[in-house]
């Protein structure tokens, strides 16, 4: 993950609303961003997966690309990613990384096709090289338009589709990872069903000047409450998620971090993507190592960096760890041998120099709840 840039942090089209309400903001990814509300990380995290939260995820970077005359978008955009980029239908969304030639991960995004155009949704700390990386080997075929002062709003939690809905009643309808252009409070939106959090929700990009009067409209729904990045980071851990730069990066590919799901089925087989050939290699042999789930016994927080043990030997790290409200009790991810990453298997994590005992479990933690129609 790119370092925050040095020098003032900068500002999403929220950040007055968030003093507002109250909330304890921390520099993240350059930005000075919303970790908690007064009410705290577990009522927030409680809050979304029992009703509805509102995130900010306004820092993410925004890109459409558009084919120039007689070039498509999705297929220059496959030359970069290992999705099945051209086999999108308007208003589908895919979710896919960047790769580079050693089949590591640049960054992840999520890709939806308008009919017309592909709308590209990146990490925040990534988004200046991605775009850069996108203009270096996609402006002979593309349009490429930074939208990086668009609002991103994440509404999320089994009663967001009812909150939203009641603005917009088209919304109810949409499936998990659909996309469509809607009008909020008579600004143009692109909406999606999608989130990071496990749940169900929508992500709804707003013209920068109409974010905060939709956030306000959102917030004024009885089942909204606002969150922040402290519980969007405990929700997407229950739900087994990956973060960039944690336990995706430039060292690990598609096939270790357990994303395969997320290839197309013939680029699995065609490649023409960047490090198609380890992956592919990866795919028919197995790689090396395995993103696992883990279960310590203890409640003791194996955070990111602490070391898996099996039978006094290393045999991997953990990548993210902390408490999982839902659960009530401590889970982690990292990666292991693959030798070793069977669920079921027993190991210890070594906390502050401490052994502590813990099983490799399936994930999510918590069950998905996507809204599949």
């Amino acid at each position: 993950m790119s370092e925050p840039t040095a020098g003032p942090l900068k500002r999403t089209p929220l950040h007055s609303l968030h003093k507002e309400l109250g909330a304890r903001l921390v520099p993240f990814a350059g930005y000075e961003m919303p970790v908690q509300y007064p009410t705290g990380i577990l009522v927030e995290h409680a809050q979304t997966r029992t009703a509805a939260g509102l995130f900010d995820v306004s820092h993410m970077g925004q890109i459409r690309l558009t084919g120039k005359a007689g070039q498509s978008a999705a297929k220059a955009l496959e030359t970069l990613v290992p999705g099945d980029i051209a086999g999108l239908q308007p208003g589908q969304q895919r979710y896919t990384q960047f790769t580079n030639e050693s089949g590591g991960i640049l960054d992840d995004l999520m890709v939806t096709s308008t009919g017309d155009h592909l709308l590209v949704v990146v990490n925040a700390a990534c988004k200046d090289d991605d775009l850069a990386h996108i203009q270096k080997h996609l402006s002979v075929s593309c349009e490429i338009e930074p939208m990086f002062s668009r609002g991103l709003l994440a509404l999320q939690g089994p009663l967001a589709s009812q909150a939203l809905a009641r603005l917009v009643p088209s919304v109810a309808t949409m499936k998990f990872m659909t996309g469509a252009f809607i009008t909020i409070d008579g600004a143009q939106c692109y909406v999606t069903r999608s989130g990071y959090t496990g749940g169900d929700g929508y992500e709804i990009s707003t013209p920068a000047d109409r974010a905060d009067p939709i956030a306000r409209l959102l917030l004024a729904q009885p089942e909204v409450k606002p969150i922040g990045l402290g519980a969007r980071d405990s929700l997407r851990l229950e739900a087994g998620l990956c973060l960039y730069g944690h336990d995706i990066d430039t060292t690990t590919t598609p096939i270790e971090a357990v994303l395969l799901w997320s290839i197309g089925k013939e680029r699995r087989v065609q490649g023409g993507f960047p490090g198609a050939s380890v992956i592919q290699k990866q795919i028919a042999e197995g790689a090396p190592r395995k993103r696992v789930g883990l279960l310590p016994e203890s409640k003791a927080i194996a955070r990111e960096g602490v070391e898996i043990v099996i039978g006094g030997r290393i045999v991997g790290k953990v990548t993210s760890g902390g408490f999982a409200p839902t659960l009530g009790r401590a889970v982690a991810m990292g990666y292991v041998e693959k030798a070793q990453s069977a669920n079921g298997t027993k190991l210890e994590l070594l906390v502050r120099g401490k052994p502590v005992p813990a099983e490799i479990v399936s994930m999510p933690f918590v069950k998905h709840a996507y809204y599949r129609g």
